[in-house]
């Protein structure tokens, strides 16, 4: 049953997105690393109008650290929450020195012991910096997975990670992860999505409990 679901909706997504990409503009690992930093409760087309002037004066973790946490807050207040982020940027920046000698680390255990990154942002940066397989689990992809009943509705984020990545063919995870942000972004939107236009409503379980909730109303 799960493996028809899943090949409706790979084949659903390879229609609608056939050559999905990271929103975020980025010329190496580490800048797309603070791009993803930035990112957190920020909008993409916002993160890129702001690195577009960052990484002109730090691309790389010296010449943030050489920048300065209070030029950097100037720099990325428009993405909102710049005393943490820039915080979070900065000893990213020292660990990466320390412990990877300037260079971003491609696993995920060592990404991972950076300060101020998770697992959803060294995910990302796996996945289009290195051309991992992964699959981050942002809120578009917890959202429209547990939707479909991908993952159980009262799963977190790393278990609805465990939950994709035993059934999503191991090629294919990267381009899925981001077929479902643009899914997540254009139809299945956390507000008022556009089930109408959907062609797996009849297998979305927001749809079914919708559908049910109009016809007691008539």
């Amino acid at each position: 049953m799960i493996v028809k679901k899943l090949e409706k909706i790979i084949d659903y997504f390879d229609r609608l997105f056939p050559e999905p990409a990271c929103a975020l503009d980025f010329a190496s690992a580490y800048e797309l690393l603070v791009a993803v930093i930035l990112s957190a409760q920020c909008t993409d087309k916002r993160v890129n109008i702001v690195t577009k002037d960052l990484f002109k004066l730090a691309s790389t973790p010296q010449q943030m650290l050489n920048l300065g946490i209070d030029k950097l807050k100037t720099i990325i207040y428009p993405c909102g929450f710049y005393n943490a982020k820039s915080k979070a940027i900065i000893e990213t920046s020292e660990d990466i020195i320390k412990k990877f000698n300037g260079e971003v680390p491609s696993s995920l255990e060592d990404l991972t012991t950076l300060r101020g990154v998770g697992r959803k942002t060294a995910n990302v940066v796996i996945a289009n910096a290195f051309s991992g397989q992964t699959i981050a689990v942002d809120t578009h992809v917890h959202r429209i997975s547990k939707r479909l009943d991908l993952t159980s509705e009262n799963s977190s984020p790393y278990q609805c990670e465990m939950d994709l990545l035993k059934i999503v063919p191991k090629d294919s995870r990267s381009k899925f992860h981001h077929q479902m942000i643009q899914f997540g972004r254009n139809i299945c939107k956390a507000i008022k999505p556009n089930c109408d236009i959907c062609e797996l409503k009849d297998i979305c379980k927001y749809y079914k409990i919708k559908s049910q909730t109009n016809n007691k109303r008539k």
